[in-house]
């Protein structure tokens, strides 16, 4: 089955982009999620962040917004000393930071998240990228996503990890020509 050149043989990988990648993410907690672990993968594979995403939940209660906005420092303690996530200190911080940057958001007004990420989503490409190499890093959407956020006060949401954001929660649509999910 003919899929994306950066998938490779990895099944986990495989199952992911058969399954979740590039597919339309909405909802304030599942967003929350993938903010966070994009944030942790900066300067990573996403294959290492897919491979532990099961410790990350358990690790981050779920990314139940309002208990992790509740973390405090023995909450970091714990979090620094689990082998099981990227034990990147300022990483952990951002991320129960960025939880009270939501909570404040969505409390007031469900659905803000999901609504604010959404609101940066670029026309459909009138044709599909031939190859990874026409694939941008970054966009002007993906740009203006990353001031939006950093406005609020989200920290680790710059451009590049923004766009990789848009792809993974099916904001854009960055399956090749010839990618089987490309047919779809």
């Amino acid at each position: 089955m003919a899929r994306c050149g950066w998938v490779g043989d990895d099944p986990e990988y495989r199952r992911y982009h058969d399954e979740e990648w590039g597919r339309p993410l909405h909802g304030d907690r599942a967003l929350f999620e993938k903010l966070a672990l994009e944030g942790f993968q900066a300067g990573l594979s996403w294959i290492t962040i897919l491979r532990r995403r099961p410790t990350f939940r358990a690790a981050f209660r779920q990314f139940d917004i309002d208990a992790v906005a509740e973390f405090g420092d023995d909450d970091v303690a714990r979090l620094m000393g689990d082998a099981g996530i990227i034990r990147n200190r300022a990483k952990v911080e951002a991320t129960i930071s960025n939880a009270r940057v939501t909570r404040a958001l969505v409390t007031a007004d469900p659905g803000a998240l999901d609504r604010l990420v959404w609101s940066f989503a670029p026309p459909p490409r009138s044709h599909r990228p031939a190859t990874l190499g026409d694939i941008p890093a970054v966009t002007p959407e993906a740009t203006e996503l990353s001031r939006a956020l950093k406005k609020l006060g989200y920290r680790f949401v710059g451009p590049t990890t923004m766009y990789a954001l848009m792809q993974s929660a099916g904001l854009v649509d960055d399956h090749v020509a010839g990618c089987h999910r490309a047919e779809r």
